[in-house]
């Protein structure tokens, strides 16, 4: 790994701008889970485990109609978790760097951590939206909301729209979602890809951390704005290669690498 952080602290040090392409694994050293696979999921949240419940049906909208406190207890656990939990440090050393963000978390960590601009590609649990939706408004969380921690069902009032009173849900992209109030999320990467273009002829440098492939989203979008210069550095402990085989891989949690190359410039 040495020449590979070397490699990466000479790309680094010598690019005009910095952009990450952050997935779930940003988190993970801060004490987020992942949810790679339904054992790390189930090893997360051992209720949903009793009843074989996966990520992938707890994240449906559907569950908003059927069984709201269901709904609820799953994303107002990660909400309370995401307001609690502290950014690491890897986020500091990114600031110092200037980058700008595309991310697919939903939990706020970057706002957290003093970013401004960050492309949110599957939306916040920070902001809320009407399920049916009423009207394509979107607005901040407010408090709380209260989950049985042995259930995690929630068990106190439910959000509801200001606007027409029906059930609110996260304005979060989910699994078959048909009622996803995008606009929040479109006028964040709308500007990314102005400031994209602005960086032509410019020495980009592309930042990809804990971006696996079940959901190839941020991948994606990191080989795209690396394509012209090669100039990926792809930080992930499981799955770092690189397919067309140019840029950096670092097989590493984000904090060891994004230390191990500020320690480097």
């Amino acid at each position: 790994m040495t020449d590979a952080l070397d490699r990466a602290a000479a790309m680094v040090a010598a690019a005009d701008t910095v952009l990450v392409c952050a997935g779930a694994g940003m988190g993970v050293d801060s004490g987020l889970p992942d949810f790679r696979g339904s054992e790390g999921f189930w090893r997360a949240y051992p209720p949903y485990a009793r009843l074989g419940l996966r990520f992938e049906e707890l994240a449906d909208p559907v569950h908003f109609a059927q069984d709201p406190e269901l709904a609820w207890g799953f994303y107002g656990h990660r909400l309370a978790l995401y307001r609690a939990t502290v950014p690491h440090s890897g986020f500091e050393i990114l600031r110092e760097w200037d980058a700008r963000v595309f991310t697919s978390n939903v939990d706020g960590q970057f706002q957290k951590a003093g970013f401004a601009d960050v492309a949110e590609v599957h939306g916040s649990i920070h902001h809320l939206q009407c399920t049916l939706p009423c009207r394509y408004e979107v607005w901040p969380a407010g408090a709380d909301v209260e989950v049985d921690p042995e259930t995690l069902r929630a068990v106190g009032p439910l959000p509801e729209c200001p606007d027409c009173g029906s059930l609110a849900r996260p304005n979060i992209l989910m699994f078959g979602d048909a009622h996803w109030v995008p606009d929040r999320s479109q006028t964040g990467l709308d500007a990314l890809m102005a400031w994209r273009r602005a960086q032509h002829g410019r020495n980009l440098v592309v930042v990809e951390i804990g971006a696996g492939n079940a959901v190839p989203t941020v991948r994606r979008h990191a080989e795209l704005a690396s394509a012209a210069t090669g100039n990926l550095i792809r930080i992930n402990p499981r799955e770092p290669s690189i397919r067309h085989g140019r840029g950096v891989s670092l097989a590493m949690g984000a904090v060891e690498a994004l230390t191990g190359i500020q320690s480097r410039l």
